[in-house]
């Protein structure tokens, strides 16, 4: 359990900054790497156990994170004061471990599309936990890109399939685990964050595999490596992107991830998305574009305001 004493004052989190920007591109690129960890984890669906799989990414998380452990290290970031750590990490676990449950049964593309629903999730649940104030023009857009992930799923057609609850549940999870990061990022730093999150699901998962063990052949060895640091690279920038912005404006950004696994998907397995998945595709894209926008007008306004004399002076 984290330590009860405070961090040294060397060891404090640097304070948040309204930065909205910084904070869309770090998420823009955190998608690239997430992206790719989400297609290889499918690739290796198809001859290692799910438990297995997310197993060997919180093996190799954990692995990067192992200087943070060490007493007497530079990089040594367990003395905490906060408990949220444990959430953190058990959410994080839950989400990667459903959604590659999922991808065992569905296209990369429409399990990503599915888990899209989780910047609906955080604009209610920053609401909630963080006291966010989300205006009707950005529940509009989070709206509208909850409508593209409809038309790419079309439930309640024969194209819809069962197994779409898997990333639904884990986009839930994944939302908690956004929330929670910026619940900490005041008072934690990253790496603290990080390393937590590694061992609270390294733990967890290593209790579970040994149920359904497959030997991993070398090849299986290597992607899952992949997937470890992937993943974990992706985890990092998200976590210093939730420095700069309010969840409620960054995470409509993670749709950009659609891009990039359609692409991948495409080059691995073949697969070609249909006219719907386009139609939602653009859903999405305009959804981002128009938070974009808002954001641009609240600052705008907000130096106008900063900038007219008191009517006192």
């Amino acid at each position: 359990m984290p330590a009860k004493t405070a961090p040294a004052a060397t060891s404090k989190a640097p304070a948040r900054t309204d930065r909205p920007f910084k904070g869309i591109a770090l998420i823009l690129l955190s998608t690239v790497f997430l992206g790719t960890s989400d297609v290889t984890a499918k690739y290796l669906s198809s001859t290692l156990p799910s438990i297995e799989i997310a197993w060997i990414r919180f093996l190799v998380f954990a692995m990067i994170m192992t200087p943070a452990m060490l007493p007497g290290s530079p990089l040594f970031a367990l003395r905490s004061s906060r408990r949220l750590h444990v959430l953190r990490g058990a959410a994080l676990l839950g989400s990667s471990l459903i959604f590659i449950t999922g991808l065992g049964f569905l296209p990369i593309a429409e399990a990503s599309a599915t888990s899209f629903v989780s910047p609906l999730f955080v604009t209610a649940l920053s609401i909630a936990f963080l006291g966010e104030r989300v205006g009707m023009r950005r529940w509009i857009a989070t709206a509208v890109g909850l409508a593209g992930v409809f038309i790419i799923l079309r439930p309640g057609t024969s194209a819809f399939h069962p197994a779409a609850i898997f990333p639904l549940v884990s986009a839930l999870a994944w939302a908690g685990t956004l929330i929670l990061t910026r619940m900490m990022s005041g008072s934690e730093r990253p790496i603290t964050v990080m390393t937590y999150s590694s061992i609270v699901g390294v733990a967890i998962v290593s209790a579970l595999v040994p149920f359904v063990w497959v030997t991993p052949t070398w090849h299986d060895i290597m992607f899952g490596i992949l997937i470890g640091v992937a993943s974990t690279v992706g985890q990092w920038i998200v976590v210093l992107a939730f420095r700069y912005g309010d969840a409620s404006v960054l995470a409509p950004f993670s749709y950009t991830q659609l891009l990039w696994v359609s692409i991948l998907g495409f080059l691995i397995f073949g697969e070609v998305p249909d006219s719907w998945t386009i139609l939602g595709a653009g859903f999405i894209v305009a959804s981002g574009l128009y938070t974009a926008h808002r954001e641009r007008v609240r600052r705008s306004q907000l130096l106008t305001v900063a900038s007219e004399p008191s009517p006192n002076a």
